[in-house]
């Protein structure tokens, strides 16, 4: 049975669909040697090509579906690489054989906290799309006057530039004076949409930490730019909650527990290393264009 040629790709670990399908509408996938067209479907027994180099159509039978959590910083970019030279939530990963980590979704800049990675693209786009309807949780501050009706108005429906939006839930926090923490939950991923909806009603964010993405939420003591994988429990949480059949292997020990203090100052100090190292780099690079 043939299949959507962004969809083979996808699933085999070279972005999610939606990446794939600018990739070949500008021409950089062939199949048998001709230029593939958006559209196209395989059945398996091509030769696929991305940028001339070959793809294997099916991951391998060994390679399990792995999921990583990542605390973003503000500051960091959701995408592989910068030409400012600014970075990326990409730099601190885990080097992957034989595939790479595909971000579910994306971040702003100045938007800290929970961002997913996945080496199965399938995974990642269904997590992604709204028809699955997967809730992603934020913990906002905004600056300004607050008043019941405008609340109402977020939770009924806005009509934005892209169309009708709203938070599916809406919690006050807390806050003095004109800073004010709420926590909002959404099951789409537009364009800083949540930033939107409160300037809509005339009110400036001023702090955006996603917090939760489906019913999993951020290892608090998870460091901000530290990473840690899922165990095979959680991934297939993941995988059933979007109608992909379980994963049966894990890079990760059966038996892993949350993170401990102990694990916490690790990933804190392999964060600093990190931040020292790039600091070094940019310096020598500002160096040399001297």
């Amino acid at each position: 049975m043939s299949e959507k040629l962004q969809k083979v790709l996808a699933r085999a670990g070279k972005g999610s669909r939606r990446e794939m399908e600018a990739v070949i509408s500008s021409g950089r996938v062939s199949v048998d040697g001709k230029v593939a067209f958006l559209g196209d479907r395989v059945d398996g027994t091509e030769q696929i090509r991305l940028d001339g180099h070959a793809v294997k159509i099916a991951q391998n039978e060994d390679e399990a579906c792995r999921v990583l959590v990542y605390n973003k910083p503000e500051g960091e970019m959701c995408t592989r690489k910068d030409p400012e030279g600014r970075p990326t939530v990409f730099d601190r990963l885990p080097p992957i054989e034989g595939s790479r980590w595909i971000a579910v979704g994306r971040l702003d800049i100045n938007t800290s906290g929970m961002l997913l990675f996945t080496n199965d693209g399938e995974l990642a786009n269904r997590l992604m799309h709204p028809s699955h309807e997967v809730e992603r949780e934020y913990a906002v501050r905004v600056f300004g006057e607050i008043n019941e009706a405008m609340l109402q108005t977020l939770r009924h429906g806005v009509k934005l530039e892209d169309g009708m939006a709203k938070f599916n839930k809406l919690t006050y926090k807390g806050g003095e004076g004109r800073n004010h923490w709420f926590h909002v939950v959404l099951t789409e991923g537009r364009n800083r949409e949540v930033r939107r909806l409160w300037e809509s009603q005339g009110v400036q964010v001023s702090r955006l930490i996603r917090v939760r993405y489906g019913d999993f939420s951020m290892e608090r003591r998870l460091p901000l730019g530290g990473w840690i994988e899922l165990g095979l429990g959680d991934v297939n949480y993941y995988r059933k909650l979007v109608e992909l059949k379980p994963e049966t292997k894990s890079k990760v020990k059966v038996d892993a527990k949350k993170i401990d203090n102990t694990q916490s100052r690790k990933i804190r100090k392999n964060v600093k290393k990190h931040q020292q190292r790039r600091q070094a780099a940019a310096t020598t690079t500002r160096r040399q264009r001297k």
